[in-house]
């Protein structure tokens, strides 16, 4: 998938960074020179200019992008940048800081896709606003590995096989299961895996793509652009 990020500071530059070790294609918009270049040192796309401006996240792709993260501490410059991939079909995710007020939340709430807080949350949690659909992140558990959530679809080539017969890639280990609607426990060998049952899974980066595909399918992959 395709995604636009606005904000090359910590948070933007942390969820592009997962964004991208996950096979995406990562552009971030960023005013300041000094982190223009820090997020370049890190081997990001970078594109220099306001993300509040059409002609700037035009540049960076907007109109082909799946989805636009505006994640900058500045609340006005991630609502404009927001509305701008709204009309350009992508879906929206806006950072609002904690100290704003509940009725400012609200004010902004219905106009995008979805709304973090970063100080809470964290770049995983922004990742998985844009990605939506059926797999979730948990938790970065070190450079390289991830505890990733996943919600068995009708696409799933595992549906209907027992955890015993799910052979995961070596750098994926199964950490817990849950039937749709009921507590996640201890994974059992004959548990069967159907639609809306849930997976817990440590797993490299490297093989993340192959244990969403064998788990989910190809649902993840038609995730809508628009919101």
């Amino acid at each position: 998938m395709r995604f636009v990020i606005i904000g090359g500071g910590r948070v933007g530059s942390r969820t592009a960074r997962v964004l991208i070790e996950e096979g995406h294609d990562v552009t971030v918009v960023e005013l300041d020179e000094d982190r223009q270049e820090r997020c370049r040192a890190a081997g990001f796309e970078v594109v220099a200019g306001d993300g509040s401006h059409e002609d700037v996240l035009l540049e960076a792709g907007v109109d082909e992008a799946d989805a636009l993260g505006a994640l900058t501490s500045n609340l006005n410059v991630n609502f404009a940048a927001c509305m701008i991939g709204k009309h350009y079909g992508c879906r929206t995710v806006m950072r609002i800081d904690e100290e704003y007020r509940e009725e400012i939340y609200q004010k902004y709430a219905g106009e995008v896709d979805e709304i973090v807080y970063p100080e809470r949350l964290g770049a995983v949690v922004a990742k998985n606003a844009l990605l939506g659909g059926s797999i979730r992140a948990i938790a970065d558990i070190a450079q390289n590995l991830q505890v990733v959530l996943l919600t068995v679809t009708d696409a799933s080539p595992m549906r209907g096989y027992t955890l015993s017969e799910v052979a995961l890639p070596e750098k994926a280990h199964l950490l817990a299961f849950g039937k749709k609607d009921e507590p996640m426990g201890v994974p059992l060998p004959d548990d069967s895996l159907e639609l809306g049952d849930r997976v817990a899974v440590l797993a490299d980066f490297s093989v993340l793509g192959e244990v969403r595909q064998l788990l989910v399918g190809d649902e993840v992959a038609a995730v809508p652009g628009g919101g």
